[in-house]
């Protein structure tokens, strides 16, 4: 009746551990997409960090709204919250990082918003060596994709972390 069994003894062990790994990577990817919106939207309000990780928290995160339509999905607070504090503390280091990627005529200050914040978030991510940078550059791709689904901006996103990388963590390439 133990059908479930592998030859290693591990059966519905192995599993479970498979699954808890997805749903860890769904809510660390979900608190980047998170990072890269509460960046977008302390730049455009002028609020502060505390106040956006808060209503982030507290309002989006996780919530089931009365509509359907208001569902948001889990993510990993610790997380979001680090990414948003380091693109704050990192933010002049970070800012430097992304300007010397970019072409020289195109400083930060007139990139889009949405790939200013995305780039920060990333930027947040490889000044610390808590993630491989290249896990960073595949999820902030696949970010980009996300909110450029049309367009080159996952193939600029990707040449422009992949040198912001090189120059924070040279040690990983």
């Amino acid at each position: 009746a133990e059908g479930r069994m592998s030859m290693t003894g591990q059966g519905d062990k192995s599993r479970r551990s498979g699954a808890d790994r997805e749903t860890r990577q769904a809510r660390a990817a979900a608190a980047r997409l998170y990072a890269v919106q509460a960046l977008f939207q302390m730049e455009a309000s002028g609020q502060s960090a505390d106040r956006i990780q808060r209503e982030f928290l507290n309002w989006r995160i996780g919530r089931e709204g009365e509509d359907a339509d208001m569902v948001s999905v889990e993510a990993d607070d610790k997380l979001f919250a680090r990414i948003v504090d380091d693109a704050v503390n990192w933010q002049g280091r970070i800012d430097q990082m992304t300007d010397r990627a970019l072409v020289a005529k195109w400083p930060i200050d007139r990139i889009d918003p949405v790939l200013r914040a995305l780039f920060r978030a990333a930027g947040a991510e490889l000044v610390t060596p808590k993630t491989p940078p290249k896990v960073v550059i595949i999820e902030y791709v696949r970010i980009a994709q996300a909110f450029f689904a049309e367009g080159r901006e996952a193939k600029f996103v990707n040449a422009v972390l992949d040198h912001m990388a090189r120059e924070a963590r040279p040690e990983a390439f």
